[in-house]
């Protein structure tokens, strides 16, 4: 077991971000045409901006949620709030958002599982992707559960050792630090690194389109037709 929590907690999370980035440069640099968002809001208008805003703002807070709460140090935060508090604080708006994310996302799934003309137009990888995602989110709500029976912020703690310890190269030993969490939260990671390895091969690229040239681009001139 011991073996099987390294493979995956401490070699497979580094595995996932050079698939993560060298993919996603690979795809940026031989195959932009395929870079989008492969919207399908033209074929069907109906319930689709109400799931879109609710999928979007959710995951949207949830994943800024995650990058500072398991990024940060814990002495950069500690002076104005305790693990216990941060702990709380992220099960209310984890909650909140996972719960829109949800909805939205569920919605948004429906719809291209059983509407005709989004589900003629949807390949294999856009419906597989909004399915985990469903999941994964699921999951994360999930986590609450034995979230609630330690509220002093130290298994939280576990999770933010375990992350910087990745992000800085401290190699396989990471994984010790949640050797002992629940399982739900083992198949939480387990499944958030595998949407880093599909991530380059689906529509999830679209992410990092932020269309910034726009802000500086030259006035458009337009004419009435004489």
């Amino acid at each position: 077991m011991s073996y099987i929590n390294t493979l995956l907690f401490g070699v497979y999370p580094y595995i996932a971000l050079v698939v993560l980035f060298v993919g996603t440069w690979a795809r940026y640099d031989h195959g932009q045409f395929t870079w989008k968002a492969h919207s399908s809001q033209m074929l069907r208008k109906k319930n689709m901006v109400m799931a879109s805003v609710l999928f979007h703002v959710g995951v949207l807070v949830i994943f800024f949620g995650h990058l500072v709460g398991l990024l940060t140090p814990h002495w950069a935060y500690e002076w104005i709030i305790t693990p216990g508090q941060k702990q709380v604080m992220a099960i209310v708006v984890g909650g909140i958002a996972g719960i829109m994310a949800i909805i939205g996302g569920g919605m948004l799934a429906w719809r291209r599982m059983t509407d005709p003309r989004v589900q003629a137009s949807s390949t294999f990888a856009d419906n597989m992707i909004i399915i985990i995602l469903v999941v994964q989110l699921i999951l994360g709500m999930l986590t609450i559960l034995p979230t609630m029976g330690h509220l002093d912020g130290s298994t939280m703690l576990k999770f933010s050792a375990w992350a910087q310890g990745i992000f800085t190269l401290q190699g396989s030993g990471v994984a010790d630090y949640i050797a002992d969490v629940n399982w739900i939260y083992k198949t939480h990671i387990f499944l958030g690194l595998t949407i880093f390895v599909l991530f380059p091969f689906t529509r999830l690229v679209h992410m990092l389109s932020v269309p910034v040239e726009y802000f500086g681009r030259k006035y458009q001139v337009v004419r009435k037709r004489a």
